[in-house]
This record gives structure tokens, sequence and C-alpha cells, in this order.
């Protein structure tokens, strides 16, 4: 009995302790709501330097729309301040690759891969949430699921 109590805590611990938790942003944002608006990935997240990274959307990228839309909220009125102040919001990134992995956006959105590949359905999260890993063996089934090379200096040249 005793052993069937700790199981069912272990197994409910595991469960609990594997739930993707939400980072505490800046500023609250889900990207449920705005897709639903019609907006995509790319309308927001420019693919920069050189199409490496995707980035964040400037203040005043978001006040194009919330001049007007629920302006008298604090949270628009805290975003109005950082497109015044041309301060880039302090965003914290959820998803990160380590540093010795090479990985260009630009590349594989060229190949056809979708954000959802990688990121999971941030469309449908309220707050966005870690929900999928592509991690090495993520990476090489989806290399081999596409013909891609899966040779180690693909990834883990030193220098791209």
């Amino acid at each position: 009995m005793r052993r069937t109590i700790l199981f069912h805590l272990l197994v409910t611990g595991i469960v609990f302790a594997a739930a993707p938790a939400a980072i505490e942003q800046p500023l609250p944002f889900s990207h449920k709501q705005h897709s639903t608006l019609g907006l995509k990935c790319q309308e927001c997240h420019p693919n920069a330097g050189g199409g490496e990274h995707m980035g964040f959307p400037a203040a005043s990228k978001c006040m194009a729309c919330h001049v007007l839309i629920q302006k008298d909220k604090p949270d628009i009125k805290k975003l109005a301040e950082y497109a015044k102040s041309k301060e880039p919001i302090p965003w914290k990134r959820v998803y990160r690759l380590p540093d010795y992995v090479w990985f260009s956006h630009g590349t594989h959105l060229s190949a056809g891969a979708k954000c959802e590949n990688c990121h999971g359905a941030v469309a449908e999260q309220a707050a966005i949430v870690k929900t999928t890993s592509r991690f090495m063996q993520g990476c090489m089934n989806c290399h081999q699921q596409h013909n891609a090379s899966v040779e180690c200096q693909t990834c883990h040249e030193e220098a791209h």
C-alpha cells in the first residue's frame, strides 16, 4: 500500500515537474490573441542578422495598433513608454540553443520549415512556454526525414 502511494506521488511529481511553465515576461503577451487577428510570425519577428536570427518586434511596431486599441490599460501604457524611450522590451528568451550549435532560421524557413515545427503551437498559447525540444535527436530526425545533412559539421562547425 505504501509503495503504491509512493509510486503515485512519484509519478505525479514527475508529471508536474515536466509540465511546461511560462517564463515571467516584462509585459503580458498572448500569441493566441494576436494570431486570431490574422497576424503571422514574420510580421512581428523580423528575420535579422542575414537571416540567421529571428528578432523581437520593436515597441513602436506594437504601438502601431495599440495607439488606439486598449491604450488606457496599464500594460499598454508601459508598452507606450518603451516605444517613447526607444528602449527595447527586455523579453526573456524561451528557446535557446547551446553556444556550440550553429542554427539559421533563414536556411530552415527557405527549406520550408514552419515556426511550429520547432516551437510548437505558439499561435495557440496565451503565454509562451517551451512545448517542444528539437535538440540533437529531434534535429537529426527532422534532417533525416527531409534528406538534409546529418554530418556533425552541419550544425557544429566552429565558424559559419
